[in-house]
């Protein structure tokens, strides 16, 4: 049963009938239900099918998750060092270096060039646990400002956010111990 068609370039064409007809029958859903009943049903308007589903799923807490992974990340760096601070550091001692004169004394030589540059590795420590401090409370409190009904957080959200703000506190603490001299502070010279 093939019939001659012509399509909209003008071009003939060939197309057998039994073959348009299985095509047209795609717009029909099969469903088998449990006990082997067949049922046929139209397919879903489109309309139907974009709809945002987000009134029933609830929030992930991808965001607080990732926010309390800074949080314990930065205050693990405020304790170990930061690459900026280490930079920060160094400029120090260079600026100290060309601003001693040659014949300054023991200790003014010392203040300005380690001195200088260990009180701004403290004050680089304290930003990076001032930060790990506020992102991780941030988190703890998020769920007291959202949506009322939807306050659970993951547990793992709230024992990192918890880890965060706790390496904060401790490298803050250190950072201001470090930057006043009373841990490590500069040998005594002359």
């Amino acid at each position: 049963m093939e019939t001659r068609t012509v399509d909209e370039t003008g071009a003939d064409t060939e197309r057998d009938e039994t073959a348009v007809d299985a095509t047209e029958s795609a717009d029909i859903d099969i469903d088998i239900d449990a006990d082997a009943d067949v049922t046929e049903t139209e397919a879903e308007p489109e309309a139907a099918q974009d709809a945002p589903e987000t009134e029933d799923r609830a929030p992930s807490g991808v965001g607080q998750g990732a926010a309390a992974v800074v949080s314990a990340a930065l205050g693990l760096v405020s304790l170990t060092g930061s690459w900026l601070g280490t930079v920060a550091a160094a400029r120090e001692t260079l600026v100290g270096q060309l601003e001693t004169a040659a014949d300054a004394g023991v200790a003014t030589q010392v203040k300005e060039i380690y001195g200088d540059a260990w009180h701004t590795s403290a004050l680089w420590g304290g930003l990076f646990a001032l930060t790990a401090l506020i992102v991780g409370v941030v988190v703890l409190a998020r769920p007291a400002f959202g949506t009322p009904g939807r306050t659970v957080q993951a547990p793992w959200i709230k024992s990192v956010a918890w880890a965060g703000v706790s390496l904060g506190v401790i490298g803050l603490l250190l950072a201001v111990l470090k930057y006043t001299d009373v841990l490590l502070g500069l040998p005594a010279a002359g």
